[in-house]
């Protein structure tokens, strides 16, 4: 039996999360691991847009991941972590999910700035696009 308290499950999730096996998240989250606990690493769904993995976070926004809970740990949102890393597909999943791109990290810094500032002009672009829909 866990202590209470334990973040097992959530540790679990995020690491399985972070390694794209989209297997083992859904079998966490089938159950019971919760895509919005606070773990040991920070949020679960922050891991995944540092990796890419446009399949498990679509996964996780299906099961009521939060796409604009910021990090704990580092305070930014999903949306910036894909952006920084260039993760169009990821950062397209997110937006669909919900995810603002008009919300800024603790450092008041954009998903677009964080991407400009890394050159990642396919994301640039799209961000740039979606700040001025509708």
């Amino acid at each position: 039996m866990e202590p209470a308290g334990s973040n097992r499950g959530t540790d679990q999730l995020a690491t399985a999360a972070a390694l794209g096996d989209l297997e083992a998240v859904r079998r966490l989250l089938d159950a019971g691991a919760d895509p919005n606990a606070v773990n040991s690493f920070g949020s679960a769904l922050s891991p995944v847009m540092m990796m890419g993995s446009p399949s498990v976070a679509e996964l996780l926004l299906q099961r009521g991941a939060d796409p604009n809970r910021p990090d704990p740990c580092t305070g930014s949102l999903p949306a910036h972590d894909a952006a920084r890393e260039g993760f169009l597909d990821t950062l397209q999943v997110l937006r669909q999910g919900g995810a603002r791109l008009d919300l800024k990290d603790r450092w008041g810094r954009l998903p677009l700035d964080l991407a400009t500032g890394n050159v990642h002009s396919h994301v640039v672009s799209y961000s740039a696009e979606a700040e001025n829909a509708p």
